[in-house]
């Protein structure tokens, strides 16, 4: 899904709407956050149409570390992606409005539970999402977290990553300024920590036999945020 320049877009209006219809509060009065948040990011990230254009031509099932509230299932189903998804995320809440939003959505073959990242990575045989999380963790997680998922990868299957990279440009520094303000506000339980370096992923990727692909995924967007795609 990408303009006349080639760079990717967000989802169709169409598309943000249904979604976010998902994330109401039961009550009139209740908290509109999660929907407003929806619909702001949707309607402005191209990061769900990027990772779908990623997966489109894959049936492994997809295991997404760090969910949040599951957006990814949404999108994958609203772009006609079956593949079978499951989410997990170490904040219950946001797995409890994941859940409950699916539900809403009768989004099928969809799964979430949540699990301290820290401590253990569930068993899984298939393609990998890692979106918006390498950056929050320390230097040696990340490296847990990636030995983990090139580990889960299939033959066909794909690992995804969205993260921002450490190249010292202004981009670079909007993405810390707002990472650092996400989790001032409690969105986010964790401030960034370091920002991967474009090189040591391509050299990790190349010793464990993946093809890598790197491709800007900031769109309109300040930020510095890149698609990293690995293949099996």
């Amino acid at each position: 899904m990408s303009d006349a320049s080639g760079a990717m877009q967000p989802l169709p209006g169409g598309q943000v709407r249904t979604i976010a219809d998902a994330y109401r509060p039961g009550h009139v009065l209740g908290n509109y956050w999660d929907y407003c948040y929806t619909r702001a990011k949707l309607g402005s990230d191209p990061l769900y149409p990027g990772v779908c254009e990623a997966l489109r031509d894959t049936s492994a099932p997809l295991l997404d570390l760090g969910c949040g509230l599951g957006l990814l299932a949404h999108a994958l189903r609203a772009q006609g992606i079956a593949l079978p998804y499951r989410g997990v995320d170490n904040d219950d809440g946001k797995i409890a409005r994941a859940r409950r939003s699916a539900s809403r959505a009768g989004l099928p073959d969809v799964d979430f539970a949540t699990i301290d990242l820290a401590r253990e990575y569930p068993a899984h045989r298939g393609s990998v999402a890692l979106l918006d999380v390498l950056q929050f963790i320390a230097p040696d997680a990340q490296a847990r977290a990636l030995d983990a998922a090139v580990a889960m990868l299939v033959p066909g299957a794909k690992l995804v990553i969205r993260t921002g990279l450490a190249d010292g440009s202004k981009r670079a520094q909007v993405t810390r300024a707002v990472d650092v303000f996400s989790r001032v506000l409690g969105w986010m339980n964790a401030g960034p920590s370091r920002y991967p370096d474009a090189d040591d992923l391509r050299t990790r990727f190349a010793a464990a036999g993946l093809q890598v692909e790197f491709t800007p995924l900031y769109g309109n967007t300040p930020f510095n945020n890149w698609r990293v795609v690995a293949t099996k």
